[in-house]
């Protein structure tokens, strides 16, 4: 493992074009919707798959949905919900053990690199 990441070069286009497939703050849409509109998570779950339909007929990820188009499928969203569909945002939102925001990134790092060394 030591040898492949010495010789490890990230391409961070490529991985944010990867990150960006398929919709994935897709949850996180649903989670917003249940936390800012009180949404029981099963009807969150089902206005946010609808949401990913509708932005997959216009091309778009969700968070270039046009707001007019999101509030069709569900009156009560707001301009808001657009801080909560940034790639970045999902990203930071993963703060427990092992997640994705940058905190728990940087433990991770200092503890391969010190089982590695």
């Amino acid at each position: 493992m030591r040898g492949m990441m010495i010789d490890l070069k990230v391409d961070a286009r490529a991985m944010r074009r990867a990150a960006e497939a398929g919709y994935p703050t897709a949850t996180d849409l649903a989670d917003w919707l249940v936390r800012v509109l009180g949404k029981p998570f099963r009807s969150a779950h089902h206005i946010a798959g609808a949401i990913v339909k509708r932005a997959e007929e216009l091309g778009l990820p969700l968070d270039r949905v046009p707001i007019e188009e999101m509030q069709r499928l569900e009156p009560g969203i707001t301009t808001e919900v657009y801080a909560a569909l940034s790639l970045e945002s999902s990203v930071r939102s993963r703060a427990s053990f092992g997640g994705t925001a940058p905190e728990r990134v940087r433990e991770q790092v200092k503890f391969w690199r010190e089982k590695l060394s």
